[in-house]
């Protein structure tokens, strides 16, 4: 499982050219699933994502959580994480997991984060898995990591 997080300012993604899901300050996560992915990798990979300290405390320092500056999730499938670019300059997207398999585990991650975050069910927002989604950010930092279940420590 793959997550690009992005600290932003603002995210929203839209359809059809509807906004389906909106945020201010939070993180907007782009989410791969690859074919071997479970339930219980998402529940290590969202631990993770909801524990990162990456906002600023009152000294600059990258200190404090989402939950600690009341942040927002925008949660945005993206089976092209799993592009793999080795041969060729088309890309296979062989190693992403089957759509019936991403879409269960995407749901699930979206169910847990809204289940986990505090607060109003805002809180966490979400795209529409296959759709063609139109993504918007203003980055804050900017500010992005990549967490990978294959590189994490997942204890």
């Amino acid at each position: 499982m793959r997550f690009v997080i992005q600290r932003v300012s603002e995210a929203s993604v839209s359809v059809n050219q509807q906004i389906i899901g909106s945020i201010g300050k939070g993180f907007l996560v782009l989410i791969g699933v690859s074919q071997t992915d479970t339930k219980a990798i998402a529940d290590k990979m969202i631990k993770k994502l909801l524990g990162l300290r990456i906002f600023e405390d009152q000294n600059g320092k990258t200190n404090l959580s989402l939950q600690d500056v009341d942040g927002c999730l925008l949660l945005v499938s993206q089976f092209t994480l799993y592009a793999d670019c080795r041969k060729g300059n088309r890309p296979s997207f062989i190693n992403a997991g089957a759509p019936e398999l991403a879409e269960n585990i995407y749901q699930y991650i979206i169910s847990e984060c809204q289940s986990q975050l505090a607060g109003s069910p805002d809180k966490v927002q979400h795209g529409s898995f296959g759709a063609d989604m139109k993504v918007s950010l203003l980055n804050d930092g900017p500010f992005t990591i990549i967490l990978d279940s294959e590189t994490l420590s997942m204890q």
